[in-house]
């Protein structure tokens, strides 16, 4: 027998969508001189000079994660907010100018997720990862040109390769 709406304790609402009363329709002298790109480029433009306090926030909730790990050791609670702080800056640092702190959080994330627990990464290692992405954003450490975070990025991810050499990767199934 085939179950009817008054079968169920529930009603599924679908509320209308209606896009076109959210834009304005170009007219076509309008449509042809439109350029997106040009128009994403501007609204880029206009934002960029916000682009650095949004990377200070980003850096504060990270910090704020790294603060609330107790001196004893990382954990599954712990870690959750730090990882997701840290991809957050990942995935937004090249949209906001900083493409070298990208690459650090990236080398954050890689380590967060390569280790097989939380309790097996070394805290002083974290926190350093933590601190230099703090200090690269203070000091505008952006991109390959800023020689010192250059150097901060490659000396961590040298001490991240040694120290997950310990873990060797499992092989893949097909």
């Amino acid at each position: 027998m085939a179950e009817t709406a008054e079968d169920k304790d529930y009603e599924i609402l679908t509320p209308p969508t209606n896009l076109r009363s959210k834009v304005r329709v170009l007219s076509p002298r309008e449509a042809k001189k439109f350029d997106p790109v040009k128009a994403a480029e501007a609204a880029m433009s206009r934002l960029s000079s916000h682009f650095g306090s949004w990377m200070v926030n980003e850096t504060v909730t990270l910090n704020q994660a790294w603060e609330n790990v107790p001196p004893d050791g990382l954990s599954e609670e712990t870690i959750a907010p730090l990882f997701h702080a840290a991809h957050n800056i990942k995935g937004q640092a090249l949209t906001l100018g900083f493409p070298l702190v990208g690459q650090v959080a990236a080398s954050f994330c890689h380590l967060i997720e390569t280790v097989p627990s939380p309790e097996k990464l070394p805290r002083e290692l974290a926190g350093r990862y933590v601190e230099a992405i703090r200090a690269m954003v203070m000091e505008g450490a952006k991109d390959e040109g800023n020689s010192t975070g250059v150097e901060l990025l490659e000396t961590l991810e040298s001490v991240t390769n040694e120290f997950l050499k310990q873990f060797p990767a499992e092989p893949e199934t097909a």
